[in-house]
């Protein structure tokens, strides 16, 4: 027992004098790690006034910020772990690193998808903060692209928050990629209008409007014989977000009626015509209900015989 008993107390001691041995390489480990951390800090705050002296935009500023950010860490981290285990070679430390990764990239794979999507839409894809874009039924303003995810904010207030994988592997319409956009109406005017003056009288209206891009003629063309009209489709270039192409629209839709109305151009309502199985037959309003009555009931018993 007393053999057991030393036995227990001499490994105890062993390690705590090991431990006592190892505190100066902790505090070492510990003071790499807090000096990693103010590195990272100083140059993410830093890196925007140094990259923009390069011209690159704004998404492609992030991206090399935050992929810096995190080869500093691992760099330190390393460090960090090479001080505190003096064993430790970087052969051994990049080979664990790397079984490290594999692991965990079967464990997260969804979530390393989604990174490396970031990276890819940082780099390499069209569309910066502010920007409207529409996916899968998806549309409103860009907020925010993170490594992990993109937040999207919907033109009637909602934030999605969209997985980077998603915006990577669908088609994304940027609507806002150039300055002005194209947008158009369908007008109607009655059959028995010309049409070349119709058309004539629209497109000066829309030239009018304060809305519609003047360095690009609005395009008016008759598309079809509708039902009760000759549509003329009206298409024009003008700011891109959905707003101005409302604001636009509603502009030129008022302007395009006024126009056609001072013409004395007629903007049918649509036209029904009814047909009756059997004739029908004309009544005097002015009769009274009974008479009206009795002249049903003859025509009753007249069927039944």
């Amino acid at each position: 027992m007393h053999a057991f008993l030393s036995s227990i107390e001499g490994t105890v001691v062993g390690i705590w004098n090991a431990f006592i041995a190892d505190i100066p390489f902790f505090i070492a480990g510990l003071v790499v790690v807090f000096l990693t951390w103010l590195a990272a800090m100083l140059f993410s705050r830093s890196s925007g006034r140094l990259l923009h002296h390069w011209r690159l935009r704004g998404s492609l500023q992030q991206l090399v910020t935050r992929l810096a950010t995190i080869g500093i860490w691992i760099v330190g981290l390393l460090v960090a772990a090479m001080i505190v285990f003096p064993d430790l070679t970087p052969t051994k430390a990049l080979g664990g690193l790397g079984l490290v990764s594999i692991a965990i990239g079967f464990a997260f794979k969804d979530i390393f998808e989604n990174f490396f999507a970031g990276i890819l839409i940082l780099w390499r894809f069209p569309f910066e903060n502010g920007d409207f874009v529409e996916c899968e039924g998806v549309m409103g303003r860009v907020e925010n692209v993170t490594i992990r995810m993109t937040q999207i904010r919907r033109v009637t207030g909602e934030l999605v928050v969209v997985p980077n994988s998603f915006l990577f592997k669908n088609a994304v319409d940027v609507l806002t990629n150039q300055p002005k956009r194209r947008t158009s109406i369908i007008a109607g005017v009655a059959y028995g209008e010309d049409v070349a003056t119709a058309v004539e009288v629209i497109r000066k209206a829309v030239l009018g409007c304060a809305s519609v891009d003047d360095r690009r003629k609005p395009e008016v063309f008759p598309q079809a014989f509708g039902e009760s009209s000759i549509d003329i489709e009206v298409a024009w270039w003008t700011d891109p977000t959905p707003l101005d192409i409302r604001r636009s629209r509603g502009e030129v839709v008022t302007a395009v009626k006024a126009a056609l109305d001072a013409a004395g151009i007629e903007i049918p309502f649509p036209y029904r015509t009814l047909t009756f199985k059997e004739p029908l037959e004309l009544h005097d309003g002015a009769r009274r209900p009974t008479e009206a009555r009795e002249e049903a009931e003859r025509r009753r018993s007249t069927r039944a015989r």
